[in-house]
C-alpha cells in the first residue's frame, strides 16, 4: 500500500511544473475527467485504510481514527468523521465500494447513495436493498450529485411498486414530525437597539417564509434587469447582501401584515399601543413608547409617524401624570379599496425617480396623522418601504412637486 502511495507522488511531482495553459482543448478535457476518476479512486483506497484503523486513535489518546487524521492531516473534524462513516458502511456495501474503487462513483455521490439506502424502510427484502444499490451505482454515470438525491427518494417505487407509496408516507410522516417537534424559534436583546434571531424551522414553513422575503426583496431591482434568485438585491441603486435585504423584507411583511387575521390577546384584537403627551402630539415628537404583548419599550418618532400610516395602533394620549386623555380606536387606517384606489392612481412610488411598482409600494399620509392627517384618497400617496422611511427621516427634507412626485434632499 505505502509503495503504491509513494509511487502516486513521484507521479505527480514530475508532472509538478508542467503548464496546462499549453494543452489542447481536447487534452484538458480528457484530463479534467481522468483526473476527477483518479480521485475517486484515491478516496476510497483512504477510505480502505481509514475503515481498519481503528487502533490508531486507540494508540494516539485520540477519540477515535477520524479525530487523529482531522488533527494529523489539517483536515475538517466533520468531513474526517463523515469520510469514517463512509469507509465503515463501504463494507456492508461493496457494490458501492466497487464503484469508488473503479473511478465511476465519487464521494458525494457515495454519500447520497448512502444516505438513500440508509432511508429504505426497515421491512425491504435484502434482495430489493442489493437491487437498489445496483441501480444507484449505475446512475452515477449519468446524474450529479443533486440529481442522484432526487433518484434515491424514487427508487423505491420502480423497486417494490406496491409496497412504495406506503413506504414513501411512513418516512414523509415520520420526517415531518421529526421537523416539528425539533423546531424552534428564539429571541435575545441585545440591548443596542438590535434583537438576534435564531432557530430551525420545517422545511415547507421556512421555504414559504422565504418566498414571502423575495416578494419583497424583488421590487427593488430594475425592471429591465436580467436575474436570477441567486443575485444580490439592489437598494436604492445599489446591491445589498441578500441577507441584509431579508431583514428590511421582514419589517415590511410585519407592518403590511392584516390585523384582523391575528389572534386574540386577552380577549382583543392584537394591537400595539404607542403613547406620548399632549405636547408631544401638538409639536414634534422625539420619543413614543411602545407597550405590546411582551412588554414595554420605546421606537424614535421618525419609526412612531411612519407606523401611523399603516400599522394598527392605538394611539394613547397622556396627561401630565400619566393619566390617559385619550385613547384612539383600533383600525386600519386605509381600507382595501381605498389603497387599491391609490395605487391604481399612482401606478407606483411618488419619490422622483422611483420605479417600484404599486403593488409593492405602502401608503403614506401625505398630511402626518399625529397633525391630524385624513384617511382619503386624496391625502395619501405611494412610497415604496425605502422611501416611506426616508419621507419620516427627519436628516432629509421633502416636497411635493406640481406633477405629484415627491423631491428629497439632505438638510444641511
Amino acid at each position: 500500500m505505502l509503495v503504491c502511495v509513494d509511487a502516486l507522488g513521484d507521479a505527480l511531482r514530475e508532472v509538478a511544473h508542467v503548464e496546462p495553459v499549453f494543452m489542447t482543448t481536447a487534452d484538458k478535457q480528457t484530463a479534467l475527467v481522468r483526473l476527477a476518476q483518479v480521485e475517486s479512486m484515491v478516496h476510497e483506497l483512504r477510505l480502505r485504510v481509514l475503515a481498519g484503523a481503528d487502533e490508531v486513535g486507540d494508540q494516539s489518546g485520540a477519540r477515535d481514527s477520524a479525530a487523529w487524521l482531522s488533527s494529523a492531516a489539517q483536515l475538517d473534524t466533520k468531513a474526517a468523521r463523515a469520510d469514517r462513516h463512509l469507509a465503515k458502511a463501504l463494507d456492508q456495501h461493496p457494490q458501492l465500494a466497487a464503484g469508488m474503487r473503479a473511478g465511476t462513483v465519487s464521494p458525494a455521490q457515495a454519500h447520497i447513495i448512502l444516505n438513500g439506502l440508509d432511508d429504505l424502510p426497515g421491512d425491504v427484502d435484502d434482495a430489493v436493498a442489493a437491487a437498489a444499490e445496483h441501480e444507484l451505482v449505475g446512475y452515477c454515470a449519468d446524474f450529479r450529485p443533486r440529481e442522484l438525491r432526487r433518484l434515491t427518494r424514487r427508487l423505491l417505487e420502480v423497486l417494490d411498486p406496491d409496497g412504495a407509496e406506503a413506504a414513501e408516507g411512513s418516512r414523509l410522516e415520520a420526517e415531518e414530525r421529526r421537523a416539528r417537534e425539533r423546531a424552534s424559534l428564539r429571541f435575545r436583546d441585545l440591548g443596542n437597539g438590535r434583537t438576534r434571531l435564531w432557530g430551525v424551522l420545517p422545511t415547507p414553513v421556512a421555504q414559504r417564509f422565504e418566498h414571502y422575503l423575495q416578494a419583497y426583496t424583488s421590487p427593488r431591482r430594475r425592471p429591465d434587469e436580467a436575474t436570477s434568485p441567486t443575485d444580490a438585491p439592489l437598494v436604492d441603486g445599489r446591491r445589498v447582501p441578500r441577507h441584509r435585504a431579508y431583514a428590511h423584507a421582514l419589517a415590511a411583511l410585519l407592518e403590511n401584515i392584516d390585523p384582523d387575521g391575528l389572534p386574540l390577546h386577552g380577549g382583543d384584537a392584537t394591537s400595539v399601543f404607542v403613547t406620548m403627551t399632549l405636547d408631544q402630539v401638538r409639536g414634534e415628537l422625539a420619543t413614543a413608547g411602545v407597550l405590546a404583548a411582551d412588554g414595554e419599550g420605546e421606537i424614535s418618532a421618525t419609526d412612531a409617524r411612519r407606523l401611523a400610516c399603516q400599522a394598527t395602533l392605538l394611539p394613547v394620549v397622556l396627561g401630565g401624570r400619566g393619566e390617559v386623555l385619550d385613547l384612539g380606536r383600533a383600525q386600519r387606517l386605509h381600507r382595501p379599496a381605498q389603497r387599491k384606489a391609490i395605487r391604481l392612481r399612482d401606478r407606483g412610488c411618488r419619490a422622483e425617480g422611483c420605479t417600484t411598482p404599486a403593488a409593492w409600494c405602502e401608503i403614506h399620509h401625505r398630511t402626518p396623522w399625529a397633525q391630524g392627517g385624513s384617511t382619503t384618497v386624496d391625502d395619501a400617496a405611494c412610497l415604496c418601504p425605502h422611501h416611506h422611511h426616508r419621507i419620516h427621516d427627519p436628516a432629509y427634507a421633502h416636497e411635493w412637486l406640481s406633477s405629484g412626485a415627491v423631491r428629497f434632499h439632505r438638510r444641511q
